[in-house]
Order: C-alpha cells, then structure tokens, then sequence
C-alpha cells in the first residue's frame, strides 16, 4: 500500500463529514453539494481500498479504518488553518491585536492610544478586552498584556509595571481623613478583582499593615476593577485602589492618597507574545511604547513607603 497521501478535498470532505456525522451537514459545511461530497468520500476510500464511513439507513458511522484516521486529519486541518493564520499575521504588519484585562485596558492603554497612534500612524491597533487567557494561534492575538503571579511557559515575556494598592478618595473625603482609623467613617469601595490576588491587597491587609485594628468593613462591591475605580472618583467612598488603574485619577488629582504606607502584592504586569514574533517591527515598536509609558509610574513607584520594608 503507499504512502502517497490522498487529494486535500477528500481529506477535507472526510474531515467535515466525520465531525458532523452527516454528508448533508459535511456538504453545507462546505459549501458543496451532497453528491460533490460523496464523490469525493468515495474517491478517498478507493485511494485508501477501504471504507472510511459505514452507510446504514438515513445515516452514517466510521467504519475502524475511518475511527482509525479521523483524529488525526482534523488536527493536521487544525495546525494547517493554524499555520496559515500566524504566516498572514507575520505577513501583516500594519495591524496588531492586543488583549488585556477589562480595567487595564479601560483605565490605562485606551487613555494612551492618541500617544502611540501619533508615533505610529502606519499601524492600526485592535483591541480585545478579557481575562480570559488567550490562545495567540487560536484566538488571533499578537500581543497580551497579562496580570498575575503565572508563568509563561513557551512564550516570550517581559515584566511590565509593579502594583500595588493603597487608601484612594476624593480631595473632599481626604480632608475628613487624619488617621487610619477615620477611615472607618466612611463607605469603603470593595473591588473583587483584588482578592484573586496574593498576598492580599484589600482593607483587612491594608489596616493590619498600618497596626490597627481592622474596622467592620462595610461598603459597596465591584466585580470589575474600573468600576470600583470610578465609584471613588464620584465620591461614593474610598478604595484601595492599585496604582496602575487609579495613576491618571491621581495625576490629575481626583484622587488623593492620604497615607504613604502602600502594600503590594507578588503578582506583575508583563507584556506576552509567541517566541520569535517579539521581533516584528509592529511588536517590537508596541513593547517600546508600552515600557516608555511605564517608566512615570515606575518613578511615582519609588516615592512610596511600603509595609514590606517597614521593620
């Protein structure tokens, strides 16, 4: 028997049909007719000299020699659709996909965007916001933005900017604020997304930080990170707020720190790609950007007493 491998279409044909288990279905997949279909199933099992489908009445079933090779022709389609996608991306440098956090994204880049579009009119940014872990092949993704204490096993990766969190308010709510425990008078801002994070950087380990006995916590919540940021620009309450979300409000001041103690978590923002592709012209300028637009909030970084080094 040879080895010669048989037509694509039929490979296709077969691939299609044994994932639908349906020549219909197969050929509406494919945008063929049923019989174009079936010409070219029969054509793969005379190449094969065995059927690949048991025909039974008004349906079908894998026969042990299509059972036998299904698995394997759909990944081969699989890394060949993969292949194809990551040569049009390479190919294409005028457009990059970015994914990050919800509240990066909202409170960080896109406030940025005018910056880098400046520098780089000739390529065209595309955003997609989730916490969901990408995969680059499969979800089209060039480059993402990643917070957390993982590791990027197989994946070019470059420490970004350090977090960390301390009290956040309003100038006005700030003036009623002299000690830690005056913090107790007023609503305090929950933001869930903090407690996914270790060690923890919510008010029980802020307040046990600055020695003092942690009030009834009460307050409202937030699942989502900019939520919770823009309840406190509104004056609804303080916050806890980290310092890469909250940096914009506090520059231009409507947000305020009372205290300098700051505490921190082990989790770290890093800039993610596929290896070899970090040196894509778009890649490689979009990295030099983002590490440029990080620097300020690196040098505000240093001005901050945290309780980690506190003896």
């Amino acid at each position: 028997m040879s080895d010669r491998l048989p037509p694509l279409t039929a490979l296709r044909a077969f691939d299609a049909a044994a994932r639908h288990m349906s020549f219909a279905q197969a050929a509406d997949e494919l945008n063929v007719t049923p019989a174009a279909l079936s010409f070219q199933i029969k054509s793969l099992e005379e190449h094969l000299g065995a059927p690949v489908f048991n025909r039974l009445n008004r349906a079908v079933d894998l026969s042990d020699a299509g059972r036998a090779g299904a698995p394997g022709v759909e990944d081969g389609f699989a890394a060949l659709a993969s292949a194809w996608r990551n040569a049009r991306r390479a190919s294409d440098q005028t457009r990059l996909t970015i994914t990050a956090g919800p509240a990066i994204t909202a409170l960080w880049l896109a406030p940025r965007m005018f910056s880098f579009a400046t520098e780089h009119p000739e390529i065209e940014l595309r955003f997609s916001a989730s916490l969901n872990l990408v995969d680059f092949d499969r979800d089209g993704v060039d480059v993402a933005i990643r917070f957390g204490g993982g590791r990027d096993e197989g994946l070019y990766s470059k420490p970004l900017m350090t977090e960390w969190a301390t009290p956040m308010m309003t100038p006005e709510l700030a003036a009623r604020v002299k000690t830690p425990a005056d913090l107790a008078k007023l609503n305090l801002l929950h933001d869930d997304m903090s407690a996914f994070v270790r060690p923890s950087i919510g008010w029980d380990a802020w307040f046990e930080a600055a020695g003092v006995t942690a009030p009834d916590i009460h307050g409202p919540s937030f699942n989502q990170a900019d939520h919770a940021i823009g309840a406190a620009i509104a004056g609804l309450g303080a916050i806890m707020g980290r310092a890469t979300l909250a940096y914009g409000a506090l520059k231009d001041g409507r947000l305020v720190m009372p205290f300098d103690l700051t505490i921190q978590p082990d989790a770290t923002y890093r800039i993610v790609c596929p290896l070899g592709t970090e040196t894509r012209p778009a890649v490689v300028a979009f990295i030099e950007w983002v590490e440029r637009e990080t620097s300020e909030l690196d040098a505000f970084t240093k001005t901050r007493r945290f309780a980690k080094d506190d003896p």
